[in-house]
């Protein structure tokens, strides 16, 4: 792990700040939103557009990419980002938050495929797992780190608008300055989502389930914390239980999953969620209660992400298995972006408490079909690729590598 951080720490400090610049945007508009007046669903659909414009990079960047190379795409997507951090606090109307927020959403997918094709690119075939490791660690220690950070300054101002800007803008500085060349720029051609419906519906439906579950984690958090009148502090302390939930469940998760039937531990986690996150409203927790079920609720869906994608490995042949992870990405994009909206439209109709329904909801139908699925087809003998830990924030080169290292590890089996 050493010698991996030894000859990518440039790389991964690019990323971290990259990811204190985002993970301090996401919760900030929520924060700045309510200042502003705007509603709960115009705000859902704030947080939606970033998850439209992340998928709509996902598909079209690597065509940029390949055009005009990664340092000019690297160049001009970080720019734009740096702007439109600042325009959210210039131009103050919901309707323009929501073109921005596909505009930011797009750039930081073409920004993670260059940084992660870069990473992948530093690391040989028996470090890639450990750097993708790293690589998650620096992910979710940048979003909490990024928590820490709106304390530091008055929402309704300016400040905390400039201070990501400048941290996007300080991210590429170690990247373009530790890489001496590009690397060559490969994509995979995903599946037909009739074959890879085939090949394993569970880990369809689970997908685009959790890309709802994320997105509302990710986007809806914040608009929550100031419905139900949390100050900053308290809101920045919940939203980071999210993430240390889901970095310190990752890896006992994983270990889990690679000794018994996949199906079964994801059946047991999003039935345990469903029933945690439906606690806040049947009952009037204190605030730490709801602290403890943010921890819970990314301490489920973080895991089951990485999980669902070993699951779907484990009935492929390992050459298609990028070729797989590709489609499941858009399939978990397509929920993200529905699951803002129907959060923000259920808390209009039941208020601030049908954003732990939402999710509990979610989890609940993940269960049920997990206990169907189980019913369908009889488990396969053993796992037949490795659980790698890998972020809903991550890009599909993250992605399509944490299956190459699963097909590594069946290979070596």
């Amino acid at each position: 792990m050493l010698f991996v951080l030894r000859n990518t720490w440039a790389l991964l400090l690019g990323l971290g700040l990259l990811m204190l610049g985002n993970g301090m945007q996401g919760t900030l508009l929520g924060i700045r939103g309510d200042i502003e007046n705007f509603t709960t669903f115009q705000m859902s659909v704030v947080m939606s557009a970033y998850f439209a414009g992340f998928l709509f990079g996902s598909r079209l960047a690597p065509g940029m990419i390949r055009r005009v190379g990664h340092v000019r795409v690297f160049a001009a997507l970080g720019s734009m980002i740096s702007a439109v951090l600042i325009l959210y606090a210039a131009a103050p109307d919901w309707m323009v938050w929501v073109a921005l927020r596909v505009l930011i959403g797009f750039c930081f997918s073409g920004v993670y495929i260059t940084a992660e094709s870069w990473l992948n690119n530093a690391s040989t075939n028996e470090t890639r797992g450990q750097a993708l490791s790293l690589y998650l660690i620096v992910q979710m220690v940048g979003i909490i780190a990024a928590q820490l950070l709106l304390n530091v300054g008055d929402p309704s101002g300016y400040i905390l608008f400039v201070i990501p800007s400048v941290l996007v803008s300080l991210a590429f500085t170690p990247i373009l300055l530790s890489v001496s060349q590009a690397p060559a720029f490969e994509t995979t051609k995903p599946l037909s989502f009739r074959r890879l419906y085939a090949a394993s519906p569970l880990g369809c439906v689970g997908m685009f389930l959790l890309g709802g579950v994320f997105s509302a984690q990710f986007g809806m958090a914040s608009v929550w914390g100031t419905g139900v009148g949390l100050s900053v502090a308290d809101l920045t302390i919940f939203v980071s239980a999210i993430y240390v939930g889901g970095l310190v469940l990752q890896y006992p998760i994983g270990w889990l999953s690679d000794r018994i039937d996949r199906r079964k531990v994801i059946l047991w986690l999003a039935a345990f969620g469903a029933v945690a996150l439906c606690l806040p409203v049947l009952m009037d927790l204190p605030f730490w209660g709801l602290v403890l079920i943010g921890a819970i609720g990314g301490g489920i869906s973080n895991p089951l992400y990485s999980l669902i994608l070993a699951y779907v490995n484990d009935y492929l042949d390992k050459t298609d298995m990028a070729a797989a992870s590709a489609g499941l990405l858009f399939i978990n994009g397509v929920g993200a972006i529905s699951g803002p909206i129907i959060t923000g439209w259920m808390m209009e109709g039941i208020g601030p408490n049908g954003f732990f329904l939402f999710m509990g909801l979610l989890f609940g139908l993940l269960a049920a079909y997990a206990a169907w699925r189980m019913a369908r087809r009889p488990a396969t003998p053993a796992a037949t690729s490795g659980f790698t830990p890998v972020s809903p924030t991550a890009s599909v080169v993250a992605v399509e590598t944490a299956a190459m290292v699963e097909a590594e590890d069946a290979r070596l089996k």
